[in-house]
């Protein structure tokens, strides 16, 4: 029985990862596409008819199967014109297999190129200049890819050569997704599969005003398990996939898709409008249901947010293993309290819990902060529990014998000025609504600071007077949930 070429490449790279090492593979963050994704990827795009010829783009090609899926799709939609395929892909264990692949498909109207090189720093971007031959910007009708998920230093040449989109220490896939963005054809497409990271904080900013500014997107998928999406692999990231198009027109919805499986057995479409998935902000809001987007509309109804209110949350100071001469697990007359996680217990601050450094010996400013009232924040939670905010009230008047406290660094903290202010920051962050907000606009387990100072709250005003109902009641969710709809409807 004949095979069709891609299940020929699907066979071919199935034999190829069986006898290559993981950790080869990750040195290149190297992570297979499967036959059912790709098949995915390829349909998502509009192939125009009337077009002589395409020009496609495949920068981290791999064996070629988001390559080889895209070609079958192209022809089985009728398309009978030239196609040319360029392929990026600098590990040269696999270039043999990624022209095997490619070499496979029977089409004369089909030729490619393989390019053994960095995608990145071959050619130009930006204000990046280079002593290497200038090569005129290509461009390309359609762009399909698979990026290498991999931190890099900032020095490293990939981060210095596009300077102008990294903070830090950039990942591959959002440059590699950035320079697509600069060789794609105006009114073409790209259609990616990434983590959903960029979508926002600080740590991508740059790279979403660049996008955004350049192209619209148009349809986003969503996997709600992120154990199912590159078999055999360990993938920590929440995963998507992501169609744009190099165009000014807005449109006026956006088709979000969700599965919980890699074979799309149970997918499920929505569509919502634009400006409610890219917001002013600048972020971009996964929403997959009219739940979910009633939640972004109820809150961007509110005026302000933590940064503008002045209740700025910050992340506890104190890293261990940098700290370890000043820890200790026994008191002192010169000791004072260091929480963490484990101290926020059913919305309350509960210390000492008997755990081992709960105290720390040490005048150093940086290392000590006032004993005041705060919220306290898990910075960490678990993929598998209900709630991704998780707080507790600190009052100094538990602890008045302390002049200072000092907090570790996987809680977060506001400074609240009164106790009434603690608990109307708790109504908010402990309501359902909140929680909810916080999972459409971030898809990992770490609770970042930088995107709840941008939350959209009431005035410092109303969230005193929210605290001073809640004062004295039962710390549940659904007492939130009730103060909350009496503010915010």
């Amino acid at each position: 029985m004949l095979m069709s070429p891609l299940s020929e490449t699907i066979y071919r790279t199935s034999s190829f990862v069986g006898s290559n090492a993981k950790a080869d593979r990750k040195k290149y963050g190297q992570f297979f596409t499967s036959e059912s994704i790709a098949v995915f990827m390829a349909a998502m795009f509009h192939i125009d008819m009337e077009k002589k010829s395409l020009k496609i783009l495949d920068a981290g090609a791999g064996s070629g199967i988001l390559s080889v899926a895209l070609l079958s799709r192209i022809r089985e939609s009728g398309y009978s014109g030239l196609i040319e395929l360029v392929c990026y892909e600098n590990d040269e264990k696999v270039l043999g297999l990624l022209a095997q692949n490619l070499a496979s498909v029977n089409d004369s109207d089909f030729t490619f190129e393989i390019r053994g090189e960095n995608y990145i720093t071959s050619q130009d971007f930006g204000r990046s200049t280079s002593l290497f031959e200038q090569r005129d910007r290509e461009t390309y009708d359609l762009i399909i890819g698979n990026p290498p998920y991999k931190k890099i230093p900032k020095d490293a040449p990939e981060a210095t050569h596009m300077d102008e989109l990294c903070y830090g220490a950039p990942n591959l896939y959002f440059l590699f997704f950035a320079m697509g963005i600069h060789n794609l054809k105006e009114g073409g497409e790209l259609v990616y599969i990434i983590p959903r990271s960029w979508t926002s904080g600080a740590y991508f900013e740059r790279f979403r005003k660049y996008m955004l500014s350049h192209c619209m997107i148009t349809d986003i998928h969503i996997f709600g398990s992120r154990d199912k999406i590159f078999d055999g692999e360990t993938v920590l990231q929440e995963t998507m996939i992501i169609k744009i198009r190099k165009d000014s027109t807005r449109p006026s919805k956006i088709r979000i898709s969700s599965s919980d499986t890699s074979d799309f057995s149970d997918l499920k479409y929505f569509d919502v409008d634009y400006d409610t998935v890219v917001s002013n902000n600048g972020y971009v809001y996964l929403v997959t249901n009219d739940q979910e987007a009633d939640i972004l509309s109820t809150l961007r109804k509110l005026p302000f947010t933590l940064a503008s209110d002045d209740l700025r949350m910050k992340t506890g100071i104190i890293v261990d293993f940098r700290t370890k001469d000043v820890l200790r697990s026994e008191p002192s007359e010169s000791t004072y309290p260091l929480f963490y996680s484990q101290h926020i217990k059913a919305g309350r601050i509960v210390w000492p819990v008997g755990k081992e450094n709960e105290f720390i010996d040490t005048e150093r400013k940086g290392y000590l902060q006032e004993n005041t009232n705060y919220l306290f924040v898990k910075r960490f939670t678990a993929k598998e529990e209900k709630r991704r905010l998780q707080c507790g009230i600190y009052l100094s008047s538990d602890y008045p014998e302390y002049k200072y406290i000092s907090t570790q660094n996987k809680i977060n903290y506001i400074k609240c000025d009164s106790q009434e202010e603690a608990y109307g920051l708790y109504v908010l962050l402990n309501s359902t609504i909140y929680d909810q907000y916080y999972r459409i606009l971030n898809g990992s387990t770490q609770v970042n600071s930088t995107e709840i100072n941008n939350m959209p709250v009431p005035s410092k005003e109303t969230i005193c007077k929210m605290g001073k109902e809640l004062k004295g009641t039962d710390l549940s969710q659904t007492v939130c949930d009730n103060i909350l709809r009496k503010w915010i409807n």
